[in-house]
């Protein structure tokens, strides 16, 4: 049965109930959900939960062989729907679904849904197997869509009035991939510390985990060199977080070499051979043949144990048996490039589709993230800038906020970073842009202080007379852009 005559019969059924003014009951509504066709796709439950106000639909996709995706949509019962679509992005290498996610937003009256993205149960379900990439990277993301799309046309007896997409980290690459490759598919994205250079942020992974295996740092000296990118840092700073965190950490050459040595000045266990990592770790990888910037190094002022790990894609590629220790810079990194970028990355700047259908994008990083670091997204907003003509026409549908302080999950600065979802919407829905958002930092469940952040490439200033945030003067780019040939054009 094609999508087509799946539909028509289902709103025939629907039409049936309403000719003798009745509403379909749970049961028929199950057995409706149950029957549903769906392409290269196989409904596995469909189950109204024990408080009786929602019903969970699972199924899992096999677009090709080798492709196993697994699908969650979560419906609330009608009277309790805001007509609206939540699409839910995952985190790391996925493998698993999130039930509190999908509570969460199904409890706040969204139909929603979430893929493992492929790659069930683990990781390694993606070594030499380039259609667990195409999942992971982009095609489970999209197919989740489109079915969760049927199925709440079939569940409501009618589409979504407007579909959103939230997520961070690996959910921010999916909520690009979604406004590249997918325009049609969402009206409103949030993507926070969006892990869109997929496969140079590994390649910057693989470079700290090499150096810190000849060179390990211990915690007290990891805090060392955070302490002394805070305090050399804070000349630049605004009251809140001068010496405590680093707002903005692009710097110069010069500006780390002051750091090293004043980290060592204050722990003498730092040695030479921590400064020569060191200068190593902050600068980041180069190609080791070409010298070509492969992704920029460890923010100052995060953390450098949080820098390394996450290694899954080179097995995916070079398979479990490869040292990673002996993976190079060179032919290696050559050979992972060709075969996962141009899945796994999301770096197109023309987003002109999705500004065109009036889709709204609100992206954000931290600036004391060293697991997804600043200097990918900057560029990446700089080159949609460029692409589209300009700031402000980058700005009418897609703002950026760069958080101070804010680490992966946490930070010495911001740690509780707006609600980008609620502001999209709001975006989308009013036509009103954001602008001056608040992120707070939170410990033991006590808002301590609160700090206003505005989109890049506007700063947070402080004015001591009124002691109050307010805007200030950015300055723009100021990263070393990653060379092309490591950010392919994508392929499907």
């Amino acid at each position: 049965m094609t999508r087509k005559t799946t539909s028509l019969a289902v709103a025939a059924l629907l039409s049936c109930f309403s000719a003798f003014g009745e509403t379909p009951r749970s049961d028929d509504k199950l057995a409706t959900l149950r029957a549903l066709k769906i392409d290269a796709a196989t409904i596995t439950s469909v189950e109204r939960d024990s408080s009786a106000t929602k019903t969970v639909v699972k199924l899992v996709l096999n677009p090709a062989k080798g492709s196993n995706i697994h699908v969650e949509v979560w419906l609330p019962d009608a009277d309790q729907w805001n007509a609206r679509f939540l699409g839910l992005g995952n985190g790391g290498a996925a493998g698993r679904i999130n039930p509190g996610g999908l509570a969460a937003s199904s409890a706040a009256g969204y139909a929603v849904a979430t893929t493992d993205m492929g790659t069930a149960p683990n990781s390694d379900s993606g070594i030499g197997n380039p259609e667990v990439w195409k999942d992971f990277g982009f095609r489970a993301t999209h197919l989740m869509t489109v079915v969760a799309k049927q199925i709440i046309r079939a569940h409501y007896g009618r589409a979504p009035e407007l579909s959103y997409f939230s997520g961070g980290s690996t959910g921010g690459q999916q909520a690009l991939q979604e406004a590249q490759r997918y325009p049609e598919d969402y009206d409103g994205i949030a993507a926070a510390v969006a892990a869109h250079c997929r496969t140079p942020l590994h390649a910057y992974f693989l470079w700290n985990d090499q150096i810190l295996k000849k060179c390990p740092f211990t915690k007290s000296q990891d805090s060392s060199v955070i302490a002394a990118a805070n305090e050399f840092m804070a000349s630049r700073e605004i009251p809140i977080a001068a010496g405590k965190f680093v707002s903005d950490p692009r710097c110069t050459a010069q500006d780390i070499e002051a750091v090293i040595a004043l980290a060592r000045k204050k722990d003498s266990t730092l040695t030479d051979e921590h400064a020569a990592a060191l200068r190593k770790l902050f600068d980041g990888p180069r190609h080791a043949v070409t010298g070509e910037r492969l992704f920029n190094g460890i923010p100052l002022g995060s953390s450098i144990e949080a820098s390394h790990g996450h290694l899954y894609l080179f097995h995916w590629v070079f398979g479990k048996d490869k040292k990673l220790e002996d993976i190079n810079f060179g032919a290696d990194i050559d050979t992972y490039t060709a075969r996962l970028a141009p899945y796994l990355n999301a770096e197109n700047p023309d987003l002109s589709a999705f500004a065109k259908r009036g889709g709204k994008l609100i992206m954000t990083l931290g600036t004391a993230d060293s697991v997804v670091p600043y200097h990918a997204s900057i560029d990446y907003y700089e080159r949609v800038i460029d692409r589209l003509g300009g700031l402000e026409k980058a700005q009418s549908f897609f703002r950026f906020y760069v958080v101070p302080g804010l680490a992966h999950g946490g930070g010495p600065g911001i740690n509780q970073a707006p609600n980008l979802l609620d502001a999209v919407r709001a975006w989308r829905e009013t036509g009103t842009a954001p602008f001056a958002l608040t992120g707070r930092h939170v410990e033991n469940g006590k808002s301590l202080w609160e700090m206003t952040i505005y989109p890049y490439p506007t700063q947070t200033g402080w004015n001591a007379a009124t002691k109050s945030f307010e805007p200030a003067d950015g300055k723009r780019g100021g990263v070393e852009r990653i060379a092309e040939r490591f950010r392919p054009a994508a392929a499907e």
